[in-house]
């Protein structure tokens, strides 16, 4: 929509960012079936602009699970409705943390790779985890 776009015809990255987040959101939530927030969100790096008029598809899936948090990696694509083409634009991994009726965290199910792409997935997320606890412990 033309409210969502700057004088260049491109859609603004925080509407991108909003639409990952809610997005991410439902996929979280889902999983856990608790109300679950929003922890961090890995970098963000547009590849490509998204233009006014183009139809975005955003899709999401739980990567990996920890005791209380989720990692749902999210893809985002559009597509000239005119032409048919379809464009990967952006991607970015989002950690959400499920919590309790006092909004205290509390336990997931885990998440069980089937296909060889959830466990490349699962395997990846578990890398990335285990970079982000080094981080917030000063040790990355």
């Amino acid at each position: 929509m033309p409210n969502m776009a700057n004088n260049m015809g491109n859609v603004f990255g925080g509407v991108i960012l909003s639409l990952v987040d809610r997005v991410a959101a439902v996929v979280a939530t889902r999983h856990a079936r608790r109300p679950c927030v929003t922890v961090s969100v890995d970098q963000v790096d547009f590849k490509e602009p998204i233009y006014l008029g183009e139809l975005v598809t955003a899709q999401a899936s739980v990567n990996f699970t920890g005791r209380t948090s989720m990692e749902v990696g999210v893809r985002i694509e559009s597509e000239n409705l005119l032409t048919g083409k379809r464009r990967w634009t952006n991607s970015c991994y989002v950690t959400y943390v499920a919590v309790d009726e006092r909004g205290k965290p509390t336990a997931v199910p885990p998440a069980v790779p089937e296909t060889d792409e959830e466990k490349r997935r699962y395997k990846a997320a578990e890398a990335r985890r285990t970079h982000r606890l080094k981080e917030r412990r000063g040790q990355g």
